[in-house]
């Protein structure tokens, strides 16, 4: 019984992500439901603050579902396949529907901003403008790295065809 180097690493990896992706997932949850409960009683003391307690219930849920979603892609990707990707189309839809989830959050958390600095503190509106000029960024290079990556999948199939 021989145990390698390679394979205790990659099991003490796998744990790692395992154990991080669990306390993800709870700890995103845990976030839900403190908005939800902070937007409750907001809304039983104070039916005035309700507005601005609802906005910071979208921005917590927003955020807990891309923590969860990266928590989710971790454990999809680290623990339970822990493999190399089998295609360049495989890695490239994983990456996409993951880098997707980001740039939701971003955009939706630029929104609530805005709406949030827009009422008392126009000042501070560069904030929420840098989010979504960031995330409009990261959507054109999402959309660049697609066109690349298709090309380049296209060639490679051409490539063995013509080889047969």
């Amino acid at each position: 019984m021989s145990i390698t180097y390679e394979g205790t690493l990659k099991k003490v990896s796998r744990a790692a992500f395992g154990t991080a992706s669990v306390m993800l997932m709870i700890l995103s949850l845990g976030l839900i439901f403190y908005g939800v409960f902070n937007l409750l009683f907001t809304l039983l003391t104070s039916w005035h603050e309700g507005r601005d307690a609802l906005l910071l219930a979208i921005s917590y849920v927003v955020i807990a579902i891309a923590v969860f979603d990266v928590a989710k892609y971790f454990m999809e990707e680290e623990v339970i396949q822990s493999r190399v990707k089998v295609s360049p189309l495989e890695a490239r839809l994983s990456l996409t529907k993951f880098i997707t989830t980001i740039i939701i959050a971003v955009f939706i958390e630029g929104l609530v901003s805005v709406f949030e600095v827009s009422r008392e503190h126009i000042q501070q509106i560069f904030y929420p403008i840098g989010l979504l000029v960031t995330a409009t960024i990261v959507v054109l290079s999402l959309a660049v790295y697609q066109r690349i990556s298709v090309d380049t999948e296209n060639q490679e199939s051409r490539a063995v065809i013509r080889s047969k």
